[in-house]
């Protein structure tokens, strides 16, 4: 998926306003009066590559059809500390009561943006790929993965269904049951359609022959050292695309990437980032 489509964000916006306000917003019910308008400012306090717009704006418009949300970054855009990313205008209780929302979004994306920004720069000159995973947040996966492509990165497999990943848990189980490795990989080719993908992940070098020789797409060297990534580019030699996965660090992943792998799975760039410090200040008028 390369797009992130206006409905999913909608969708998935509802269900966090609804899960904050379920039955409306106490506070600005009894505090705030219906006539009051403010503007408000969301502002970078930190540096960063901006992701998330269509969300903050979503979070804004389903709360108030009046709210008008002006984004002033782009989508993909690297920020410095103080700039205005973008201004608000509505009805003040709308404004409130979508606050909080809009800020954990754009906090929670624009953060792993800029987390993938960083390995993306730490690669650059290797013709290696850094892509995410499906270890994304159960609900948000369009999101945090539009922010991965809006730091630079690649999405690997949206879904479960949309290509076939042999992993070590489904080779453990063929393996007990006595199967032939690449007669078992040849048969599932035969029963997909010839446009779906087939990746097989390996943590043994000489499991290497046995997955080419059923003529697979991708081979994933999963936790392996870097002299073992290089004899396993070397062995494969350009017979599948190669990809390197397990524990990948920002402070190691030029070295992996400087071994020949054609992309770079990191889990760490959904799962493990830290929110980008942004806040908005309220004018009420």
């Amino acid at each position: 998926m390369t797009q992130l489509l206006p409905a999913v964000v909608d969708e998935i916006v509802a269900r966090a306003l609804h899960e904050d306000a379920p039955w409306g917003d106490l506070t600005c019910a009894a505090l705030v009066p219906p006539s009051a308008t403010s503007t408000a400012e969301l502002t970078a306090r930190e540096g960063g590559t901006f992701a998330g717009g269509p969300a903050v704006e979503a979070a804004f418009r389903l709360t108030g059809a009046s709210i008008a949300v002006d984004l002033l970054v782009a989508e993909g855009e690297a920020f410095e500390a103080g700039t205005v990313l973008a201004r608000v205008e509505g009805p003040a209780a709308g404004v409130l009561q979508a606050e909080r929302i809009a800020l954990n979004f754009a906090q929670r994306l624009c953060g792993i943006a800029t987390a993938t920004a960083a390995y993306v720069a730490a690669v650059a000159g290797t013709g290696a790929r850094v892509v995410d995973t499906r270890k994304t947040t159960p609900g948000l996966r369009a999101l945090e993965r539009h922010a991965v492509r809006a730091g630079g990165g690649h999405n690997h497999r949206y879904s479960l269904s949309d290509a076939v990943m042999v992993k070590d848990n489904h080779l453990a189980v063929l393996l007990a049951s006595g199967a032939d490795l690449t007669q078992t990989l040849r048969a599932v080719r035969d029963r997909i359609p010839h446009t779906t993908s087939v990746e097989v992940e390996v943590d043994r070098i000489e499991q290497i022959e046995p997955v080419l020789a059923a003529g697979v797409d991708v081979i994933m060297l999963d936790n392996f050292t870097l002299d073992q990534l290089r004899e396993g580019v070397a062995l494969i030699d350009g017979r599948a695309i190669v990809e390197a996965s397990g524990n990948v660090r920002l402070e190691t992943v030029a070295a992996i990437a400087a071994t020949g792998v054609d992309v770079i799975s990191v889990g760490a760039l959904t799962h493990s980032i830290r929110s980008l410090d942004l806040g908005l200040d309220i004018e009420v008028r």
